[in-house]
């Protein structure tokens, strides 16, 4: 929560100086306390729909324990769903034009199966509607992975590269812009899943203006818009739970059992213990001789063990984010920012 500079005292200068938010009397005086609406647009397939759901609202929900939020999820018409799914969407998601006629405060949009041509993907239109309509009428918008590759490709013509082979596992990032809100409280140095096959580079963030906040040694994961807030860029998952970068590499072991992929996946990088790769080795052995099936693959082992080293940077960061949301956005659903926001420079730091 900000604190609120009710004296000349030069400290509340020096903390907003350094990223911290600190409120005047006058904006905290004005300033109408109310829930937050934050929109989901939930683009993963069948398989994956449900755990996305709970791994962003978890996400949320444990950033702020004073905040009420209300998170309503969505997804696109252009994404074929199987029987189930469907259902499960037109039970509990709202369409896009119920997400407009209401308003929001803030969006998310997850990833998506990656295509091959994010141009020919059946709803790259649909989402490029979805951005053009968040910019103009949402505090902010958070994009993760596939979706910051999207936003990259038709707001600033950037298109995301192969980097050659998959990059997955849990990899360390550096803070390279410590002044801004987005990482204030945040570990100068963090972990963070990442899982893909393509990448915008560093310097292609930087050659759209876009900042680049925090990168790895596989690249950039946390970038911001020119104007420093109304998008926000992941490369990365900081959404996954502890186990499913696991859950993904049994899933490819299966397609490999399948005949559907034609060499054993690579175990992720810097995620498993000794231990495990060891049980993991074992296993692999066994099923290639064919003394073990996928039926056999020892998760419940494995799993019981596994450390997760990124969930509390992650909620930092959306705290950060939604705090943000909080101080800029109008105590009106359908209006972006309250009186006296610049839309080119909301956070004053342009």
């Amino acid at each position: 929560m900000p604190l609120i500079a009710h004296s000349n005292l030069p400290s509340f200068e020096r903390l907003k100086q350094q990223g911290e938010t600190i409120l005047s009397e006058d904006r905290a005086e004005h300033q109408t306390i109310r829930e937050l609406h934050i929109g989901l647009l939930n683009m993963m397939p069948d398989a994956a729909l449900e755990a996305t759901e709970r791994q962003f609202f978890r996400l949320i929900g444990h950033s702020n324990e004073i905040a009420q939020f209300y998170v309503h999820p969505f997804s696109l018409s252009s994404i074929k769903r199987g029987k189930k799914a469907a259902e499960h969407l037109k039970e509990h998601y709202k369409t896009f034009d119920e997400i407009k006629a209401q308003g929001l405060d803030a969006l998310i949009i997850s990833g998506a199966k990656p295509p091959q041509d994010l141009k020919r993907a059946p709803f790259y239109q649909q989402l490029k509607e979805v951005v053009d309509w968040s910019y103009e009428h949402v505090t902010s918008t958070l994009c993760s992975c596939l979706a910051t590759h999207a936003v990259m490709q038709f707001k600033y013509g950037q298109k995301r590269q192969p980097v050659g082979k998959k990059h997955w596992g849990v990899f360390a990032h550096e803070v390279i812009e410590k002044e801004h809100p987005l990482v204030t409280g945040v570990n100068t140095r963090f972990d963070i899943p990442h899982s893909r096959f393509y990448e915008i580079s560093e310097s292609q963030f930087i050659e759209a203006g876009v900042k680049v906040l925090a990168k790895s040694k596989i690249g950039a994961h946390l970038a911001v818009s020119p104007d420093l807030f109304r998008i926000v860029f992941f490369q990365g998952h900081p959404e996954y739970d502890t186990i499913s970068l696991l859950k993904e590499y049994k899933r490819e072991v299966s397609l490999y059992c399948q005949d559907k992929e034609a060499a054993y996946p690579p175990m992720p990088k810097n995620y498993l213990s000794l231990q495990n790769q060891a049980i993991l080795n074992e296993y692999q052995a066994k099923l290639v001789s064919g003394d073990m099936s996928i039926q056999d693959f020892p998760e419940g082992l494995v799993s019981s063990t596994l450390d997760n080293t990124w969930h509390d940077s992650a909620n930092a960061i959306i705290n950060n984010w939604i705090g943000c949301v909080y101080q800029l956005t109008n105590e009106k659903i359908n209006k972006p920012f309250m009186s006296g926001v610049d839309p080119e420079n909301p956070l004053g730091l342009v």
